[in-house]
């Protein structure tokens, strides 16, 4: 698959309006993206790339994924998926978030929902088959299959130690690899230094969420100088990584939506330029505009068995109710 570096990754888009987002879709187009990647769990994520990308498809490669465990329900979902998109082929569809060796299992069994995506290949209504997920032992053992032509996980300066055995496996293997959260979820202030971080590293696209055409603008622009960062930008990113150290909110929004109202992922990213990069005033403005905040957690808990990271969201939030003031 001949694709753009830099893809574009489909959850931000969820937050805007159809007018908004196909702006920023087509400013992507312009700017020579040509891979698009989003997921039956992003809401209107696919149906928002479906009505604005549709007079371009000759010139992009379309990704999607799904949840679903069992071909039947995989059938589903891809049905959905090409009928969002609007496109009677989807180039690229993974097996969405596998988190054990059980569920892996499971997909691969049959009955299981890599059936259903290899018959859709054969009718081609599927170019090819990835599978998407944060556990690396998980993605190692998949990669072992030899079933999947691509792997995607998250890769950036903080979560580079996919380098070490998963990375070098998928291209021993052949396989696309796609690297998603390129800037930790938006930790990450420089946005070039840390894509090519993940492109001169061993991934083949980066696909950093985008919902402005700033934004576009400036990632896009990582993809036309594949250079190293410098060791000037090295000691930058370096110096950000120590200060969030490893457990904080890569903003992928599993834990959404929360039944209390709380955008959680955008909440947590505030707590953080709050307390590691001392920005009071802008998380204050972005506080006051937002409907509820930290203290209105109720601590329901349905958050903690979606989050990939195993983050303990209720006690984040009290913590950030209590020192964002």
């Amino acid at each position: 698959m001949d694709v753009s570096v830099v893809g574009f990754g489909g959850i931000p888009i969820q937050g805007l309006s159809a007018v908004e987002a196909e702006r920023v879709l087509l400013r992507a187009v312009d700017r020579g993206i040509t891979f698009f990647d989003s997921a039956r769990a992003y809401t209107d994520s696919e149906e928002k790339m479906g009505r604005a990308l549709g007079a371009h498809r000759g010139r992009i490669r379309l990704a999607s994924k799904a949840l679903s465990r069992s071909a039947r329900g995989m059938r589903g979902e891809l049905e959905a998926s090409l009928r969002n998109l609007r496109t009677d082929m989807i180039d690229l569809y993974q097996v969405h978030s596998v988190g054990t060796l059980e569920e892996l299992e499971r997909i691969l069994a049959p009955g299981g929902a890599y059936e259903a995506l290899a018959k859709a290949r054969d009718e081609g209504k599927v170019g090819w088959i990835g599978v998407t997920g944060h556990s690396r032992p998980v993605l190692y053992k998949a990669i072992e299959t030899g079933l999947f032509d691509t792997v995607q996980l998250p890769f950036n300066p903080i979560e580079s130690e996919w380098e070490e055995e998963v990375l070098p496996a998928a291209r021993k293997a052949g396989m696309g690899t796609i690297g998603m959260k390129p800037l930790a979820g938006g930790a990450l202030r420089n946005a070039g230094a840390s894509i090519r971080f993940s492109l001169t590293r061993g991934i083949d696209v980066s696909i950093p969420g985008m919902d402005s055409t700033l934004q576009v603008d400036e990632n896009s622009a990582a993809g036309e100088d594949l250079s190293a960062p410098t060791a000037e930008e090295l000691e930058g990113l370096r110096k950000e990584k120590e200060l969030w150290g490893e457990k904080f909110c890569r903003r992928c929004a599993y834990c959404m939506p929360c039944p209390e109202g709380l955008n959680i992922p955008f909440l947590l990213l505030i707590e953080g330029y709050y307390t590691r990069y001392e920005l009071h005033d802008w998380a204050r403005e972005r506080l006051r505009a937002l409907p509820k905040t930290f203290a209105d957690c109720i601590a329901c808990g349905e958050c903690l068995e979606k989050c990939p990271y195993d983050l303990p969201i209720p006690d984040l939030m009290k913590d950030a109710a209590e020192r964002v003031v």
